[in-house]
């Protein structure tokens, strides 16, 4: 594609369409994927990241663009080999700079906004450096680097270079998907004058063995500068080995520049407290609190904390949302936020001392993340199930949007998508459950067609609608498949009690909600009960695993992606052990054996296994290690039940890798081809 091209079609200019198509697991390969976007301090423009990849080449590269936030021609700033990320303005607006690895190391470049001027203006050590954050005055960064903490075995026994081995003491030496590195992450900083760095930069953390941001998924969102730029605050769960992987008890830590001090400031909280956000005029501090231990998707509140006053408040106390992406007015009077709500993700606003929580936004669509950009104006992230996101312009008093891009007009042009309807379905305990139903293109009611029920994840992720780069309802149904994706118990924007009740209660009700779900839809004329399936990942994994054994004829093949097939032997090897104590009720050598064990376990009801079954998994995944997938698959084999082990070696809880995705997906329908032949 020209780069004249592409600029039309990141402004929304209208390009002739193309020939019909379909969805394909290579066209969602060719997708601009809209990554970070910053507003400029004068709030007339927005700086953005597009990451496109090259399959053949099996990796990616972001470029940065801007758009103006009344809406216009976009212009690309970049186009290298490497990619640029860590977007910030100078506070003056005269420059944009980002990290680029183009030197071999990390390091801070900066640009004009007209597209000229590149050049680098930091040189840190070979570490480089990661989440930079220039102060809103302008005289300090904050950035994060990796510090060496620990002995690995040439530090230990120097005569044995060549020794390859670990020596292990205490729990999380591996955690989502890597190994213990002996460094941890540390939040630095330093002077800046001039538009560059100067001096050194000052370790805040020196001597702790702690991580900031909490690895591996934090970013720069859990760091924050004050306004004078001589205060800032950090996200950092101050434990290591056995009490890490047992506690969610992260802390909001504020740092003295002048001082060089540090205060907890949110110490008796115990939970999670993450993503810190100063007022305006920095008098207060808000950040995203969790209140209960070791529950690692309880409510999102809001915490304010008055420095004046030295008093924290929960200003969402009472509510039921959950929020997001915390974001303070110009005037400090209100805090805006997103949060999932039936399905979506919706911004809404609540005084920033406490009140009534107004939803400013409606409609089937999610607003993923946002930026304020001037007053009763915010820039967000918009995606749907069947569109990647784009950015949009929202008035905050009316909710009422304006695209300001198209990425993917160009690649997305004659692909006609499914029809997506969101229902109600009655369940067993006589609640009424959101089921979304997405349907082939060209869908015709007077078909029989063969019926995927999707079994979510999480167990608390819900499903929404957001564009999916692999569980995508959309390419399910370009092949010819309906799927029906219910938000059974457990997942979140219906409720407190409805998130909160599948923990310890993983094979009960959200299994029976998953059987209403499918029972409820085969009713309808057009789904043939003769080829229906079972697909999911992790919880939905272990979903399909338990089904399995339970469904009684409903299903005709089944696939599994990271699943817990055996609680007994994954409770010990998983890593984050909060999580497997609350969800699964406790350990299987206690006293008392919870239900998880003699009622859920997988495991147990193999015996009634007797429909082919496709397994995935990779081998980095150290949240459902391998051998839950190995066990799995090997009682199939054992049992001559058809079945197929899909391995990747190098990949973790998700496949992350270009080529990787597309095998999954090929190997995925290939699978439900030979096992339910669907309709065209």
């Amino acid at each position: 594609m020209t780069k004249t091209a592409l600029l039309a079609l990141l402004a929304g200019i209208t390009i002739p369409a193309a020939a019909q198509q379909t969805l394909t697991p290579e066209k969602l390969w060719q997708l601009g994927r809209l990554g970070e976007m910053q507003v400029s301090p004068d709030r007339k423009t927005v700086a953005f990241t597009v990451t496109r990849y090259d399959l053949a080449a099996n990796k990616g590269n972001a470029d940065i663009f801007l758009v103006p936030v009344a809406g216009g021609a976009v212009k690309q700033l970049t186009s290298t080999p490497g990619s640029e990320n860590t977007l910030n303005w100078r506070p003056d607006g005269k420059k944009l700079t980002f990290v680029s690895g183009e030197s071999g190391t990390d390091q801070l470049y900066e640009i004009n906004p007209d597209g000229s001027g590149r050049q680098q203006i930091s040189s840190f050590p070979d570490e480089g450096l990661a989440n930079l954050k220039i102060a809103p005055s302008g005289n300090f960064i904050l950035y994060t680097q990796d510090v060496k903490v620990g002995k690995e075995v040439k530090d230990i026994y120097p005569d044995l270079p060549k020794a390859d081995a670990r020596i292990i003491d205490d729990l999380n030496y591996r955690h989502w998907n890597v190994w213990d590195d002996y460094k941890v992450s540390h939040v630095f900083f330093q002077p800046f004058a001039d538009g560059k760095p100067t001096a050194t930069g000052k370790d805040v953390m020196a001597g702790e063995k702690f991580d900031s941001p909490l690895q591996p998924l934090g970013g720069s969102e859990q760091l924050a500068f004050a306004p004078d730029g001589y205060r800032l605050a950090y996200t950092s769960r101050k434990l290591t080995g056995k009490a890490e992987a047992a506690s969610t008890n992260a802390d909001i830590y504020l740092y003295d520049v002048r001082a060089g001090q540090t205060q907890n400031l949110s110490e008796g909280l115990m939970g999670y407290d993450i993503e810190p956000v100063f007022s305006p005029d920095g008098s207060k501090v808000a950040w995203l609190s969790m209140a209960t231990p070791g529950f690692e998707s309880d409510r999102n509140g809001i915490i304010v904390y008055d420095f004046k006053t030295k008093k924290r408040e929960d200003v969402t106390k009472g509510s039921e949302q959950s929020a997001g992406n915390l974001r303070w007015s110009a005037d400090g009077r209100t805090l805006y936020f997103n949060s999932t709500i039936m399905g979506t993700e919706q911004l809404f606003s609540v005084a920033s001392k406490g009140g009534k929580i107004r939803q400013i936004t409606q409609g089937p669509q999610n607003y993923n993340a946002f930026e304020l950009a001037g007053k009763d104006v915010a820039i967000a992230n918009k995606t749907t199930q069947a569109q990647p996101a784009d950015l949009v312009r929202i008035d905050l008093k009316t909710g009422r949007e304006t695209p300001l891009t198209n990425i993917n007009q160009e690649q997305l042009a004659g692909v006609k998508m499914g029809r997506t309807e969101a229902r109600m379905v009655k369940t067993t305990d006589g609640k009424q459950m959101q089921v979304y139903v997405t349907y082939p293109p060209d869908f015709d009611a007077s078909k029989k067609y063969p019926t995927l029920l999707y079994c979510q994840g999480g167990p608390q992720s819900p499903i929404t609608q957001s564009f999916s780069y692999r569980w995508n309802f959309q390419l399910m149904a370009a092949q010819g498949y309906i799927v029906v994706a219910p938000n059974r118990r457990g997942l979140p924007g219906f409720g407190t009690e409805w998130n909160n009740s599948i923990s310890g209660d993983w094979g009960g009700q959200p299994i029976r909600d998953y059987l209403s779900a499918i029972d409820a839809v085969s009713q309808e004329p057009y789904v043939d009960k003769d080829r229906r399936g079972c697909v999911g990942a992790s919880y939905g994994g272990y979903s399909v695993y338990f089904l399995a054994g339970q469904h009684q004829g409903r299903f005709k093949t089944f696939i599994a992606h990271a699943g817990l097939y055996n609680l007994t032997s994954w409770y010990p090897t998983t890593e984050e052990m909060f999580f497997a104590s609350h969800d699964i009720g406790g350990a299987p050598w206690d006293a008392t054996l919870h239900k998880s064990y003699t009622e859920f376990n997988p495991q147990q009801f193999v015996g009634k296994w007797d429909t082919p079954m496709l397994v995935i998994h990779g081998a980095k995944d150290f949240r459902v290690p391998v051998e839950q997938g190995m066990e799995a698959f090997g009682t199939l084999q054992l049992r001559n039940i058809p079945s197929r082990f899909l391995y990747f070696p190098e990949e973790g809880h998700w496949i992350q890798k270009p080529q990787n995705a597309v095998l999954w997906n090929r190997v995925f329908f290939d699978w439900l081809g030979r096992t339910l032949q669907p309709t065209k």
